[in-house]
């Protein structure tokens, strides 16, 4: 293939997605787009799990999208005519899309991470009737991350109770960025059910006849329209205007055009408007939101939204280039390929063979690219999806992966369409493609070609460490335990989990230390549950899922008296011989004052050993004998009270919270060459176990509870009702109401939009209590459970945080009431994180003489602590 035919193919490529919330109409829309596309010849439905892009059996048996699904074909088919050859250049130009449909449930976020950051640009739907939604916000801010190109669908007008004009000032108030309304909803007569819509850019209106396919559109003009219904007309000319008025003010050149047309928004040529379009959203920054209308059950609008992709969004040479880096250097993917980047061609002499100057080691390189997903499937095996951002992968190619330093061969490459494949010959760059048969490639590791190096090696340094920019794993919220049926089938499971979490790196897996549990955390109980689903009916693995068990911990309440013990025993036929001085306290960090403090698990460990006037103590000062510098003394005094506050006094729970204070005198606690390290750690052990024995016969040892924090979501005309749901039914305790600082969008650096300057159109079914009645800037109110220090005291109502004390139960489950309560229909909108025993932020209270206090440690395992 010649340089300018690959050139003008990357020109018409489009890699998108479709991005929303969960039940927005995203599979629905896709299979519309491969309908008209002529990839398939009936039209599927998610009811009837016989869609294209859902072929799990999970997916089908929920009708819910659980993994994102690739699939490519052309935008307008190949050799057709369509109606939008008038339109403008780009849409009668035939197109190669990648689409991707992803999840719409929270607990699958990491699948919309990992494809939008392969991604050039997306379309994001939203409901006509639930508008803006929390998982809406949610992708939204993920995409603002990666600076992807967006525009907005408006999908389900067609439904009782659908606001076009309200959902748009949602965009706006939630979204942050300025709705550029290109087409309007068509209702029959002005009030009656939905029958298409205006092009507010190419002035004419678009009606599709009930009940069709929605292959044969009618095209009107003004001119038509002034019989066929003046209203929509009317309110075309303004939309039109509006759209002027609002391009005007992010893009120069059609200012400058409007100018010269003496301010007619008419006069102004359709083609001027979709570029200045393209020019406001190709950057990806969310400031100019294009906005278009349909309802794709009722096959209306998919279409035209087809060419918007096409004339707006951008292709892969209009994004900016791929970020790399190697080892410590850092830069663009163009830069290093045009030498730019100044790196370091030096060798170990032991491996110099041929000496490489930069721009021949460049010149080697035949392609780059980006592992983003791992796919076990059942008929060809390994399925890595790849995306290539320089050169291309050709069949049967070796491929080096920088992160693990190994050499796999691509056997063979596949074109994906959803669960269907067809064998490619090579993957050009701009493209999204498979690899199969790869063994050791894991999610987000970047793959190179290089001719000439050596297939165990890999490249020359320092090519042989570039990488790609990664994809970011969420931390789990969710545990679950999981037990085999038997110990002959518990490796059998663990081989199972590897190729569960190779495939999603989201899932983690660990063997909790304290109860011997296989445990798996996740996204949250549906992304478990469809993991274990998998486990058991795919794998065919003997285990079951269960609730994890809990451990507590020991604690020391008050301060023991001092204990020296001496420790005289052989130790593995040597006589030991060592004594030291140990106290037991409750952890205080304010009265912590010695420099020679270690922290383990939570507690902290002072080491205090007496020395001369001449020897000040420090480390690598003076030894006491030539054997023991006081380096190893002080690590083997700080290793036996580790193994003493291993084991709790009451209950063999591990201590937590506890000060434990060693003093050691080397005139009378060292006995010549009988004093080993082995044997002062023996006798700071027995010395903080006869501390722990004194506070347990005086009832100051307490048990410590696991609790957990929790973040919820929500519109502030549910915020009461939530309060009083959680307080009431849950023992909750507010403490403070505060603004959401956690947001993970670059939106909020955006200038709030007061909907009452979002032109809109009239909405005929649309209620005044249905309408906007907040300010700009509208957002979510943000409730956390949480521990104080401070009395709880009342907040002002203006503030946007929620912070609530949750006491959770000593089984270490969570009441029904307390569960996710993120789905489809919920009208609070609530997005509830939640964790159980080993969330990583949580927190404990101390109930002891009536005092509550709030601790933190090291490791972020926190705990409630009760006196018993």
């Amino acid at each position: 293939m010649s340089h300018d035919s690959q050139k003008s193919n990357i020109n018409t490529t489009r890699n998108i997605g479709i991005i929303a919330h969960i039940d927005a109409g995203k599979t629905t829309t896709t299979e519309r787009m491969l309908y008209y596309s002529g990839y398939i010849r009936r039209i599927g439905n998610v009811d009837d799990g016989s869609t294209v892009t859902d072929f799990l059996p999970a997916e089908r048996a929920r009708g819910i999208t659980i993994q994102s699904a690739a699939v490519t074909f052309h935008w307008p088919p190949v050799g057709e005519d369509t109606y939008a050859k008038e339109n403008g250049p780009r849409s009668h130009i035939s197109h190669t899309i990648n689409l991707i449909d992803t999840p719409g449930h929270a607990d699958f976020t990491f699948e919309v991470l990992r494809s939008l950051r392969i991604l050039d640009g997306a379309i994001c739907i939203l409901d006509g009737v639930a508008g803006v939604e929390a998982q809406t916000e949610k992708v939204w801010a993920q995409a603002n991350k990666y600076s992807i190109p967006r525009i907005a669908f408006v999908n389900k007008l067609d439904r009782d109770g659908a606001a076009f004009g309200r959902t748009v000032k949602e965009i706006g108030s939630r979204l942050r960025g300025w709705p550029a309304v290109c087409q309007i909803p068509w209702w029959e007569g002005g009030t009656g059910h939905f029958t298409g819509v205006g092009d507010a850019i190419s002035l004419c209106a678009l009606k599709w006849r009930e009940g069709s396919d929605g292959k044969s559109i009618m095209h009107f003009t003004l001119e038509e329209l002034v019989q066929e219904d003046p209203t929509l007309r009317s309110e075309l000319i303004k939309a039109r205007a509006a759209l002027v008025e609002v391009l005007c003010e992010y893009d120069e050149y059609l200012l400058e055009m409007w100018l010269e047309c003496n301010d007619d928004s008419l006069a102004i040529s359709a083609d001027a408007i979709r570029d200045s379009l393209r020019r406001c959203v190709i950057d990806g920054s969310g400031k100019l939101i294009p906005v278009f209308a349909g309802a794709s059950f009722r096959n209306i609008g998919v279409q035209p939204l087809l060419d918007a992709v096409n004339d707006l969004l951008p292709n892969p040479l209009d994004r900016p280039d791929a970020e790399v880096s190697l080892g410590t250097l850092s830069g663009r993917l163009s830069d290093l390929l045009d030498g730019k980047m100044a790196i370091n061609t030096a060798q170990p002499r032991n491996l110099i063979k041929k000496i490489f100057t930069p721009k021949s080691l460049i010149s080697h390189l035949e392609a780059c690219a980006l592992a983003f997903k791992v796919v076990n499937d059942a008929k060809r095996g390994v399925l890595v999806y790849v995306r290539v951002y320089s050169g291309a992968i050709n069949r049967n190619a070796p491929l080096w992966n920088t992160n693990l330093h190994v050499t796999e061969r691509a056997q063979r490459l596949l074109q994906m369409y959803a669960s269907d494949a067809v064998e490619i010959w090579s993957i050009p760059a701009g493209q999204i493609g498979v690899i199969a048969g790869l063994k050791h490639a894991r999610t987000g590791d970047t793959l190179i070609s290089y001719t000439g190096g050596n297939p165990k090696n890999g490249p020359p340094p320092p090519l042989n460490t570039l990488q790609l920019r990664p994809i970011d794993v969420p931390p789990a919220v969710f545990f679950v335990a999981i037990e085999p049926h038997s110990l002959s089938e518990e490796k059998n499971v663990l081989d199972i989990l590897q190729i569960l979490l190779r495939e999603d790196p989201s899932l983690h897996f660990n063997i909790d230390e304290d109860s011997g549990q296989m445990l798996l955390s996740g996204m949250g109980e549906l992304h478990l549950e469809i993991a274990r689903d998998r486990l058991v009916n795919d794998f065919k693995a003997k285990a079951t899922m269960g609730n994890i068990e809990i451990s507590y911990r020991e604690s020391v309440l008050s301060e023991t008296s001092p204990h020296r013990v001496l420790f005289d025993k052989e130790v593995a036929g040597k006589k030991g011989k060592a004594a030291c001085e140990a106290t037991a306290r409750l952890l205080d960090e304010m009265q912590i004052e010695s420099n020679y403090i270690a922290f383990h698990e939570g507690n902290a460990i002072t080491t205090h050993i007496l020395t001369s006037a001449n020897d000040d103590g420090l480390e690598g000062g003076p030894s006491l004998f030539s054997e023991l510098p006081i380096s190893t003394i002080r690590t083997a005094l700080i290793n036996g009270a580790i193994a003493a506050l291993a084991r709790g006094p009451r209950r063999a729970f591990p201590l937590h919270s506890t000060h434990i204070l060693l003093k050691f005198d080397p005139s009378t606690d060292i006995f010549g060459s009988d004093t080993s390290p082995t044997a002062l750690s023996s006798a700071a052990r027995l010395a903080v176990q006869a501390a722990l024995r004194e506070a347990f016969e005086l009832n100051n040892i307490c048990l410590m509870e696991p609790v957990m924090n929790v973040v919820i979501s929500c519109d502030e005309s549910s915020l009461g009702s939530i309060i009083h749901d959680l307080s009431s039914a849950r023992g909750g305790h507010v403490l403070s109401l505060d603004n959401d600082s956690n947001t993970e969008t670059t939106a909020s650096e955006l200038v709030p939009i007061d909907p009452k300057r979002i032109y809109v159109p009239p909405d005929p079914f649309e209620s005044s209590s249905g309408a906007l009645s907040s300010g700009p800037g509208l957002q979510q109110i943000d409730i956390a459970f949480d521990i104080h220090d401070e009395p709880i005291k009342p907040m002002p109502a203006a503030d946007k945080s929620l912070y609530i004390g949750l006491r959770k139960p000593a089984h270490g489950k969570v009441g029904e009431d307390g569960e996710d309560r993120e789905d489809g229909y919920n009208e609070a909108r609530i997005r509830q994180k939640k964790a159980k025993a080993l969330d990583d932020r949580r927190g404990f209270d101390r109930i002891a003489s009536g005092v509550t206090r709030r601790f933190t440690y090291k490791d972020f395992k926190d705990y409630r602590r009760e006196s018993i």
